[in-house]
C-alpha cells in the first residue's frame, strides 16, 4: 500500500485525470520511472512540478539536448581544470574529487531527502540514450573510476520521463517503465483547467472560446493548438475585451493560437465557406 503521503490527488494548479493519477500512485508504489507522452502542450512537463509540489519534494529537472549524453547526468570530470591546475600549481590538484561534479542523476542520488527526477524530453536525444541508463534506472547506483567511488541513491527517487514520441524508445527501456499517454484534454476537463488559471471568467465567454477552440482543432491543420494557446488566448480576448458573440464569428487574435501561416491560411478558408 502506497502511504497517505506519497499517494498523488493532482494539485491546486493542475488537474489530473483519474487514469494519470493512478499511474503515477502505481509507479511510485512500484518504485518504476513513470513514462509520459502525448502531444506538446498536454502538461508532462508540469506534472513533475504537479508531484513535487503536492508531495512536498525537491525537483531536479534534467532537461534533454539532442546532444546530451547518458554520462552527462552522471558526473562530469573536468580534466582540463585539472591539468591547468597542475601547470600553474592550484592547491588541490591530487584530490580528484575535487574535479567531478554530479549532473542531475547523481543529484538526485546523492539527496539525502527523496525528490521527484524529471528527465523531460527523453526522445530528443540519439537512439542509445535510454539504454545506456538501463543499469542507473535499475539499480539506482553507478561507478566513477577516476575516483573508485559508487554513487548510490540514498533515497530511491521518483523518477518522470516526458517524451513527445519523435523517436520510438527500446523496448529494453520500455519494460522498465510504467507508461501512461496523457490524451488531449476533453471539452469538459478543458473547462476545468481553464478555471485553475481564471478567478473570474465569464460564462459566455468560456463557453464560446471552448466551442471555437475544439472546432479549429478538428480543422486539417498542421499545428493543433495546445492547452497553453487556449489560456493564453483567453487573456488576450479578455485585455482586449473581445464580446463573447464575436469569437467564433471573427476568431479574434488567432495568432496567439494558431503558430503557422499555412493553418491561418486554413482558418479563413473555413470561417468563408460557413460564413462566418
Amino acid at each position: 500500500m502506497i502511504k497517505e503521503k506519497e499517494h498523488f490527488n493532482g494539485s491546486q494548479n493542475y488537474v489530473a485525470s483519474e487514469q494519470l493519477m493512478r499511474s503515477v500512485n502505481i509507479a511510485m508504489a512500484l518504485e518504476k520511472p513513470l513514462l509520459i507522452k502525448g502531444e506538446p502542450g498536454t502538461g508532462k512537463t508540469m506534472l513533475a512540478e504537479a508531484i513535487s509540489k503536492a508531495l512536498d519534494k525537491e525537483l531536479i529537472i534534467w532537461n534533454i539536448k539532442s546532444t546530451t549524453k547518458a554520462q552527462d547526468g552522471l558526473y562530469v570530470y573536468d580534466v582540463v581544470q585539472r591539468l591547468y591546475d597542475s601547470q600553474f600549481g592550484g592547491e588541490g590538484v591530487d584530490d580528484i574529487k575535487k574535479y567531478v561534479k554530479l549532473g542531475k542523476l547523481g543529484e538526485a542520488f546523492n539527496s539525502e531527502k527523496q525528490v521527484i527526477l524529471l528527465i523531460d524530453e527523453i526522445d530528443k536525444a540519439d537512439l542509445e540514450f535510454p539504454n545506456d541508463l538501463l543499469w542507473e534506472l535499475d539499480k539506482m547506483e553507478f561507478y566513477i573510476p577516476e575516483t573508485k567511488e559508487t554513487i548510490k541513491a540514498k533515497q530511491r527517487p521518483i523518477v518522470i520521463i516526458t517524451s513527445n514520441a519523435e523517436k520510438e524508445l527500446p523496448d529494453a527501456f520500455l519494460r522498465r517503465c510504467i507508461f501512461h499517454y496523457i490524451e488531449f484534454p476533453s471539452q469538459e476537463l478543458m473547462e476545468e483547467i481553464v478555471k485553475v488559471h481564471f478567478d473570474s471568467l465569464d460564462e459566455k465567454l468560456l463557453a464560446q472560446v471552448m466551442d471555437t477552440f475544439y472546432w479549429i482543432r478538428e480543422m486539417d491543420i498542421q499545428k493543433k493548438p495546445s492547452t497553453s494557446e487556449v489560456i493564453d488566448w483567453i487573456q488576450a480576448l479578455e485585455i482586449g475585451g473581445v464580446s463573447p458573440e464575436l469569437i467564433k464569428k471573427e476568431v479574434p487574435f488567432a495568432g496567439v493560437l494558431l503558430k503557422k501561416n499555412e493553418d491561418l491560411e486554413t482558418l479563413e478558408r473555413v470561417k468563408r465557406r460557413f460564413k462566418y
